[in-house]
């Protein structure tokens, strides 16, 4: 009893002393926020330092290049894919989008099982996917699509119908499977605060069915699937068709790099894998600031990355050849004067393929080139800081696109050689992958 009388002693003289320490008595003792543990690497990603090298050609005649003369940059620490997104992962977006539009179709009272409760909001059944209890649609919706489903005849909607459908055919349409979002510009931020006249919503963008005619920040919702056409429309005279009708779906290329999205489709992406995190946190009370956002890398972070810590190399493995000491490619390409096969491939490979350079990234060159977040302007570069550069702009248009890929010759392998394409332009050699910035300098 005595050992319980002195342990309340010590809490009560433990929390007069906290208070006695300068925040009951006016004292300036600060507000701190909750912390949490930061050294957590998220899945399938590798933490990249904070450091600083040289970016741009470093050891090719810069005058007839087609990179940007060398500076030493230096970058914060930030956490990227160690691959390219896979046709899998990319997947698990479309199936997610495709089961929350057939869910809301079916609504509260259709799918009540496939609800939260109570979802209401302002009285009224609160409808959309933030609502959805996703638990009980199970992996990749088998409780909607699969056998034993008792929904099927509730999703007829889903389908192609009429003249749209093959005879005998049950074929998800497509088109149906949009994306909307919205987000916080930092570009229109910038560009209207000194406007008396906006306010925040105008720094708001918006992917919506029904944007606004002429509202400038409101688009139309971003279609998901990927555009498997791109396999034929890139190659005027190739037969490519087995790859259009196989290259996402077949389970032979799940862990190949997906292909056929657009610009806009990979910043969607970004942003659901975002939320994606941030639900579960929330629903396991862990800060959702515990992880940065996901985006697209800038430019120059993917050639920071690209070098491995190394400075003046000339590709990601660090050496001045495409081959190794025992005749192997160590990226995929195009070889020679179209030995396509040689490095292993005909079109792509599985996104873990042949060595990761020395942060632990595969295909950094080769395989697919990568979008970044990165506008296209060859003017803009003697602009750039020397920290972290970046250049951005509201006006849609050509962004950045990095590494090289299957189809592409060595030279655009190089760490420093960038090319570009129009942001609403699929191609068959295109994909991406993402960053997340990491809050500090690091993880020790």
């Amino acid at each position: 009893m005595r050992k319980i009388y002195f342990l309340g002693f010590f809490i009560i003289s433990g929390l007069l002393a906290s208070c006695s320490k300068g925040g009951a008595q006016g004292e300036l003792v600060g507000a701190f926020n909750k912390k949490f543990k930061n050294k957590t690497i998220p899945l399938g990603m590798v933490f990249v330092p904070q450091g600083r090298t040289l970016i741009g050609m470093t050891d090719e005649d810069i005058n007839f290049s087609q990179g940007n003369p060398s500076r030493m940059t230096s970058f914060t620490a930030f956490y990227m894919d160690q691959t390219e997104i896979t046709n899998a992962e990319y997947r698990q977006f479309v199936n997610w989008v495709r089961d929350s539009i057939a869910i809301t179709s079916m609504g509260q009272s259709g799918a009540p099982g496939l609800y939260k409760a109570p979802a209401t909001t302002g009285g009224a059944p609160a409808m959309g996917p933030q609502n959805i209890d996703w638990g009980k649609v199970g992996a990749n919706g088998i409780n909607l699509w699969g056998k034993n489903s008792t929904y099927k005849a509730k999703l007829q909607n889903m389908y192609y119908s009429g003249k749209d459908a093959l005879p005998g055919k049950n074929q998800l349409d497509v088109r149906r499977l949009k994306y909307a979002y919205s987000y916080e510009s930092y570009d229109l931020a910038a560009a209207g605060r000194n406007d008396p006249n906006k306010s925040r919503q105008d720094f708001i963008e918006t992917y919506t069915d029904n944007p606004t005619p002429g509202k400038a920040n409101e688009h139309p919702s971003v279609s998901v699937y990927p555009d498997t056409m791109v396999w034929k429309m890139d190659y005027s005279y190739s037969q490519n068709d087995p790859m259009v009708k196989t290259y996402f779906n077949h389970p032979s290329y799940d862990k190949y790099p997906v292909v056929g999205v657009t610009w806009e489709q990979a910043n969607a992406f970004c942003n659901w894998r975002t939320l994606l995190y941030q639900n579960v946190a929330n629903a396991r009370k862990i800060p959702i600031n515990s992880r940065s956002d996901y985006r697209l890398p800038t430019d120059q972070e993917f050639e920071y990355a690209a070098r491995g810590g190394k400075t003046q190399t000339k590709y990601p493995w660090g050496g001045p050849y495409i081959m190794n000491v025992k005749g192997c490619l160590q990226a995929n390409f195009k070889v020679g004067r179209g030995n396509y096969s040689d490095d292993g491939g005909m079109y792509t490979v599985d996104a873990k393929s042949y060595m990761p350079n020395d942060y632990g990234l595969y295909c950094m060159a080769g395989n697919v080139a990568e979008w970044t977040s990165t506008a296209y302007n060859r003017s803009a570069t003697p602009l750039l800081l020397d920290f972290n550069p970046n250049y951005t702009n509201t006006a849609k248009g050509a962004k950045v696109v990095r590494g090289g890929s299957w189809k592409d010759i060595g030279f655009f392998l190089q760490n420093s050689v960038a090319t570009y394409e129009y942001q609403d332009k699929p191609r068959s050699y295109i994909g991406f992958r993402c960053v997340s910035d990491f809050a500090g300098s690091t993880l020790n």
